[in-house]
């Protein structure tokens, strides 16, 4: 008898490798991302500042730290839908589906434990992406994540790697709670309905809606976290003292990179979980 694949579930690694594959589609998103968040002194637009990168480095600078970005991925995401996928069918056995709140708060050690997991890769992804603002001489020149990885323990010690880790942990549980309990949710009460199936259609909607929660409950949180990790010893005495010189700068400072911000993590949840999606029902564990 042929197996329904609608009830296949997720093997644990599937949503590192679908939120890999949908990184390699959005990072020159998230490069402009991190630059509009760490410019100083000027307000330049995402427009404009893609044409400047590809005007002065050419069109592949757009892709500067991408190994480090599928590496954050294959580490962070890899963690956290792991353990939400793993921990969901065992802390709730009753056969009820559980409630948001149940699930915002699975979602959350998830995503707290990621954020720790892959903020050394994180690190070295933002550090790669911003080199090439740099004047040449300030240039870490990172071959790539691993090299990245060497040069910060060797010359900054193992504790650098883990700068902006508070910051990084807390943006880490609400992304997940906005990508996976409230996609998780917005699926469910979508395929109760008589208009929705488990197809892509779905799947698109429902991460669609979670991506525009996900952007506007992270984006204060991650532009602290991008100038903790961006930089040098001593700027900053911890998260309070940079949220204080942030805001000293202006409230719009805090939303700097929002639009572009909002275009990438759109785009990434919704190729995450399109791309999750199909890999549970061609190859995820049949019910039993």
């Amino acid at each position: 008898m042929e197996v329904d694949r609608t009830k296949r579930s997720s093997q644990w690694y599937h949503g590192g490798i679908a939120s890999a594959a949908a990184a390699c589609c959005t990072h020159p998103l998230d490069l402009l991302k991190v630059h509009l968040q760490t410019q100083q002194g000027t307000n330049m637009g995402g427009t404009q500042m893609a044409v400047k990168i590809v005007r002065s480095q050419g069109v592949l600078a757009l892709y500067n730290g991408i190994s480090a970005s599928v590496a954050r991925q294959l580490t962070y995401s890899m963690t956290r839908f792991a353990i939400y996928d793993i921990m969901k069918p065992i802390v709730f056995t009753d056969g009820r589906d559980p409630s948001l709140v149940q699930k915002m708060m699975l979602a959350s050690v998830g995503g707290f434990i990621g954020g720790v997991v892959g903020t050394p890769c994180d690190m070295v992804n933002v550090r790669m992406q911003n080199d090439i603002k740099l004047p040449h001489a300030a240039r870490r020149n990172y071959k790539h994540v691993f090299d990245g990885l060497y040069q910060v323990v060797s010359k900054e010690g193992v504790a650098t790697l883990f700068n902006g880790v508070a910051m990084a942990s807390t943006r880490a549980v609400l992304i997940t709670i906005g990508q996976i309990a409230f996609y998780d949710q917005i699926k469910e009460s979508l395929l109760r309905t008589s208009y929705f199936h488990d197809t892509i259609f779905t799947h698109f909607s429902a991460s669609l809606m979670a991506g525009t929660i996900t952007t506007a409950m992270t984006h204060p949180v991650d532009v602290i976290k991008t100038r903790l990790m961006n930089a040098p010893k001593g700027q900053y005495k911890g998260v309070i003292d940079c949220v204080l010189q942030t805001a000293r700068q202006g409230p719009y400072t805090f939303l700097k990179g929002f639009l572009p911000a909002f275009v990438r993590l759109g785009p990434q949840t919704i190729l995450t979980w399109i791309f999750k999606e199909q890999l549970r029902l061609r190859f995820g564990n049949d019910p039993v």
